[in-house]
Formats: C-alpha cells, sequence, structure tokens
C-alpha cells in the first residue's frame, strides 16, 4: 500500500514517531492492520466512483457534507465509520441526493 506517512499514521490513530519505530521493527498489531485495510477497502471504493487514485485520496482527506463535513479518512478507524463513508460513495456512485 502506497501510502504518505502522515496519511499512515492517521489512520492508525499514532503519531508518525510511533508508525516509524513500528516500520523499523517490521510489524503492527492486528487493530493496526485492520485499520489499514479499511482504508484499503475505503480508498479503492473512492477510486472506482471518481476514476482516479488521486481523485480518491483527494476526497478521502476533504471534509464532505453528506458526512456532517467530517473527513472520510477519519471514518476508517472503525468498521462502523467504514460502513458510512460506503454508504455515501454509493450514493454518489448512484446519484442519490445525499
Amino acid at each position: 500500500m502506497d501510502l504518505p506517512l502522515g496519511t499512515m499514521a492517521t489512520v492508525l490513530g499514532m503519531s508518525r514517531a510511533t508508525l516509524h519505530r513500528r516500520k523499523i521493527q517490521g510489524k503492527i498489531d492486528q487493530d493496526e492492520s485492520e485499520r489499514l485495510m479499511r482504508y484499503q477497502r475505503l480508498l479503492k471504493k473512492a477510486e472506482d466512483v471518481f476514476g482516479d487514485v488521486e481523485s480518491a485520496r483527494t476526497w478521502m482527506t476533504t471534509k464532505q457534507p453528506g458526512l456532517g463535513k467530517a473527513v472520510p479518512l477519519d471514518f476508517a478507524r472503525t468498521e462502523i465509520g467504514a460502513r458510512e463513508v460506503e454508504n455515501l460513495l454509493g450514493r454518489i456512485e448512484y446519484s442519490v441526493y445525499s
């Protein structure tokens, strides 16, 4: 997964320094792994909806009215939040008013 360090740290809910240490150690725990997988799933869905990875990343890091002006990236921390983002992406994909 080709994520900027700052984005990955945000997804994992840790500082960049902690992430750097984990990278050197070569391991993350199960919860962190699940958060990364959720983010990857959301990014792929956003890429499918918007047509390219850069547009998807921009959307994932921009406040969205359909999420109460929250940033979709922040929702990747929980499964419930990720499902909210997937729901919004589905509405966008099928032009359903939010």
